[in-house]
């Protein structure tokens, strides 16, 4: 009997501190992600290996070196180091660390180390989206001694979904150099951190944009079938890594046009039913567009509180981006399968949105032909 109550009380124990750990990466990433953005398209340190790092070697910003001195990255003064000093015991007693005068600068100084020290100068041959080939990078240039420091990056890379940050970037650089803009993924570089209060959904009433015959010349440059579709929504293969991934901690893989989806399903033991059922999929074989499936089923709610729709975004593409199921898209902002709201507005992931989105109601012929 004692054992079990040992065994209650220490699976207890650890549900909390799993809980309590989860929490204090999310308010990390909530704090610095911005600042891991920027420095990205200053300096093309992924925004992903950095808030990894980070999170790793600032113990979630609680470390004693980063609370006294704002040292988030462990980086000890070397030579040429003039500015401000702490010492702290780490391989060796009392040696001496920067400090920096607020955490900005020291995310400067982590990305001016890499890029300006030639052992890390292969590291920027690499594809930013590719953390792998990061991880295993930065321990063979020696910036850690523990022996499985590129799987413990790895895995907070995961656990968080961090490459959603280096991905937005790549999307801005390539698409959206208006530094004011938002882009195509998962969330906005300007977005606040702080959730809007969340309301019920359930009294709304979607607005609709009725399209008179004047308009049908814009609203067919607005709403074209995903087919025929060439904007600057068009999803870049540059922005995805080869191979498995995760968004939303689900696997999925960045399918070329002209992929036979009859292919994946055998090549990835999957019944070709369920992989249209984890992409929200109409039965068709071959992608009329390079498209991000799914090979589980994709979470209910989204790893952040809204997306905000670009020019020309279905709803079906911002499931597929945000790893969101497309019934609890509709569920949470009272939408239907034939609307497409329109560029600006917020489309909410993880609860019921404050109001419904304005949206534009699709002809038949112009609804997404790969969603259901």
């Amino acid at each position: 009997m004692l054992k079990k109550i040992i065994l209650v009380v220490t699976s207890c124990m650890l549900i909390h501190f799993s809980y309590a750990q989860k929490e204090k990466g999310e308010a990390y990433i909530s704090k610095y992600k911005d600042i891991a953005m920027s420095e990205m398209q200053r300096s093309g340190v992924p925004a992903a290996i950095t808030l990894a790092q980070g999170i790793l070697e600032s113990q979630y910003g609680e470390s004693d070196l980063c609370i006294q001195s704002n040292n988030h990255f462990g980086i000890k003064c070397k030579t040429e180091w003039t500015g401000e000093k702490v010492y702290h015991d780490d391989d060796a007693r009392h040696e001496c660390f920067r400090s920096y005068p607020d955490a900005e600068a020291s995310f400067k100084d982590h990305s001016d180390f890499l890029k300006n020290r030639p052992y890390y100068v292969d590291l920027f041959k690499l594809d930013p989206a590719d953390f792998q080939g990061w991880a295993y990078g930065l321990k063979k240039a020696g910036y850690a001694t523990e022996k499985d420091y590129p799987q413990k990056l790895m895995k907070v890379i995961n656990d968080y979904n961090l490459n959603q940050y280096t991905l937005l970037v790549l999307n801005k650089t390539n698409k959206m150099p208006s530094s004011g803009e938002t882009t195509n993924t998962t969330v906005s570089l300007n977005a606040s951190s702080e959730a809007e209060p969340l309301k019920s959904v359930s009294a709304a009433k979607p607005v609709i944009v009725n399209i008179t015959e004047a308009e049908k010349e814009t609203e067919d440059t607005r709403i074209t079938p995903a087919s025929k579709r060439n904007s600057n929504n068009t999803i870049n293969t540059n922005n995805y890594p080869a191979g498995v991934f995760t968004i939303n901690h689900t696997k999925v893989l960045f399918a070329k046009e002209g992929t036979s989806l009859l292919s994946l399903a055998n090549q990835y033991d999957i019944a070709l039913s369920k992989l249209f059922d984890f992409n929200d999929m109409n039965d068709a074989d071959i992608l009329d567009n390079a498209s991000l499936i799914f090979l589980e089923k994709k979470l209910k709610k989204g790893s952040t509180d809204f997306h905000v729709v670009q020019n020309n975004e279905s709803l079906f593409e911002i499931c597929q981006k945000e790893g969101v199921r497309l019934e609890s898209i509709l569920e949470y902002n009272g939408l239907k399968k034939n609307m497409q709201p329109l560029s600006g507005e917020k489309i909410y992931l993880r609860s019921n949105a404050p109001s419904t989105p304005k949206t534009i109601t699709l002809l038949k012929n112009n609804i997404n032909n790969s969603s259901k």
